[in-house]
């Protein structure tokens, strides 16, 4: 069996071609992709050749991590079915090409253990799940009553205040590029610099933006922490001593686990989190190339998603 798939062969040079898969061992499932996302962090790294050193990189690769699909093949007595709608965190399954991390592609073969059954109901929003749960993760224990601070307000930094008003509390986020600064989402969005608050408990960034330490330090309650949910392509450093007074704490949030995916699909499903909103862009996937170069380089472009249901 083979695959369309997105092949990244050096930085800024994407191919659309059929790639074998890997046959699909006892414990794999096979999974028609209906749609998959374009991530603005990892993706654009990989993209523009700036990824740091990381486990399984290299080109040529297929790149993607927010795929779904219907499982068409799967061992009797497996524990999901075919016809079955799932989540796909990516794959392993092209042979010599590198899957970083690997779905986008109109086939995929992948662990049933690794597959999250999704509501058919969701659609091309499921692809929303990794995240929603990175989200998740990052949020920690935040409290009723709390004003949390969230540095950016791509998708991620949207999710993350949707769910700290679940939480009960209330965020700022800070936001530098006017488009993503508009509309009425229930909280309050301000650029940084016009924010004067210096005691925020706790200060999560999302933008990827390695510089950018001190100004949050700046704004830091004493012994506040600093949640570094982004990817960060540069070495992150700070002043010591605004950091040593405020006696500030850095925590970096780890990739999301499946009891974050769980806790996340509860509350999707109980409707205490919405994902409506958040993709504002669809193309064919024959029509990948563009579709890279318009999520990274247009601001109004929160997340593209790419449909693989008629792809040939």
């Amino acid at each position: 069996m083979d695959a369309l798939a997105i092949i990244l062969e050096k930085p800024e040079h994407l191919a659309i071609q059929r790639l074998p898969l890997t046959p699909a061992g006892e414990a794999d499932a096979v999974v028609a992709v209906s749609w998959s996302g374009i991530s603005t962090g990892t993706e654009r790294l990989l993209w523009s050749g700036r990824m740091p050193s990381f486990p399984g990189m290299g080109y040529p690769l297929v790149p993607g991590y927010e795929s779904v699909g219907t499982v068409v093949d799967v061992k009797p007595g497996a524990s999901i079915r075919v016809g079955q709608s799932v989540y796909v965190p990516g794959a392993r399954c092209f042979g010599s090409v590198r899957g970083l991390f690997g779905g986008a592609a109109s086939h995929l073969v992948a662990p049933i253990e690794r597959l999250v059954p999704v509501d058919p109901a969701l659609g091309e929003r499921a692809c929303l799940l990794a995240l929603a749960a990175t989200a998740y993760r990052a949020l920690g224990g935040i409290w009723p009553g709390a004003k949390p601070l969230i540095v950016g307000h791509g998708v991620l930094g949207r999710l993350l205040a949707r769910l700290t008003l679940a939480a009960g509390a209330e965020p700022t986020i800070w936001e530098t590029d006017p488009i993503r600064a508009t509309g009425d989402h229930g909280y309050t969005i301000l650029a940084p610099q016009a924010d004067p608050r210096r005691d925020y408990t706790t200060i999560t960034d999302v933008s990827g933006n390695a510089a950018g330490l001190d100004d949050l330090i700046a704004h830091l309650a004493p012994g506040g922490e600093i949640v570094l949910a982004g990817f960060y392509e540069a070495p992150l450093s700070f002043a010591f001593p605004p950091a040593f007074m405020r006696e500030a704490r850095i925590r970096i949030s780890a990739e999301f686990r499946p009891e974050d995916t769980a806790a996340v699909t509860m509350l999707i499903e109980s409707g205490r989190l919405s994902l409506d909103g958040l993709i504002t862009h669809r193309v064919p996937a024959n029509q990948a190339q563009d579709a890279y170069r318009t999520a990274f380089a247009d601001p109004s472009c929160l997340k593209m998603i790419l449909d693989w249901r008629n792809a040939a």
